[in-house]
């Protein structure tokens, strides 16, 4: 198994990116979406529904269903808690590593599920660090190389960042690691700096560690 991250600054992109991999026969269970809780009074879910309505739902979800047990990943975002990022919208695999006692608090930190996953830990702190600042974190699980082609190629039409200059930024800001207790005060936002699908981590079991387009 294979395992596919990409980083978006828009919502809209990496919505747009889970669509189309579901599309081309992704199945939702092999899919997953973080992205930090934004101001529900302004950002709105696929279907037309405001986070807010996202995150109660959640609560009340069964973790089958933000797992990928509805008509679609997307359908199936909730809301639950992680260690440094505060409240998050999500759905999909990654939850399922995120949160063992049921729907509402995670009970490990995106970091440790991400390596968990097979995500070099270097990397996972660059995911990590921009989903805290608003982007939207987007993972796919494939069984090959073949498949794990594919998903790249979808993924690259909706613009993630490149990795590693999204790493050298927060470097020139200062950053060095994410920290699970670094209170950050300020909200998220919609990042710059759209990159042309660079910095996916590939991972499999024998195959080691692959970055593309660094």
């Amino acid at each position: 198994m294979q395992t596919i991250v990409k980083l978006f600054d828009s919502h809209e992109h990496a919505e747009a990116a889970i669509r189309d991999l579901e599309t081309a026969g992704f199945g939702h269970d092999r899919l997953s979406l973080v992205r930090r809780q934004a101001d529900a009074a302004t950002t709105t879910t696929t279907d037309g529904a405001t986070d807010d309505d996202a995150s109660a739902a959640g609560v009340g979800a069964t973790i089958g269903t933000l797992v990928g047990g509805g008509a679609g990943l997307l359908a199936g975002l909730g809301m639950l808690a992680i260690p440094g990022l505060g409240p998050v919208v999500a759905a999909g695999w990654l939850v399922a590593a995120l949160t063992t006692a049921g729907v509402g608090a995670a009970t490990g930190g995106i970091i440790g599920a991400l390596t968990g996953g097979g995500v070099e830990e270097a990397d996972a702190h660059v995911y990590a660090e921009g989903v805290r600042r608003g982007g939207s974190l987007v993972t796919v699980r494939c069984e090959d190389a073949g498949e794990a082609a594919r998903a790249e190629s979808i993924l690259a039409r909706h613009m993630p960042v490149t990795l590693r200059d999204r790493e050298s930024q927060y470097r020139q800001e200062g950053w060095s690691r994410y920290e699970e207790n670094d209170t950050m005060a300020s909200p998220p936002v919609e990042q710059g700096g759209l990159g042309t699908g660079a910095g996916t981590t590939t991972t499999g079991p024998g195959l080691g560690h692959t970055r593309t387009g660094v």
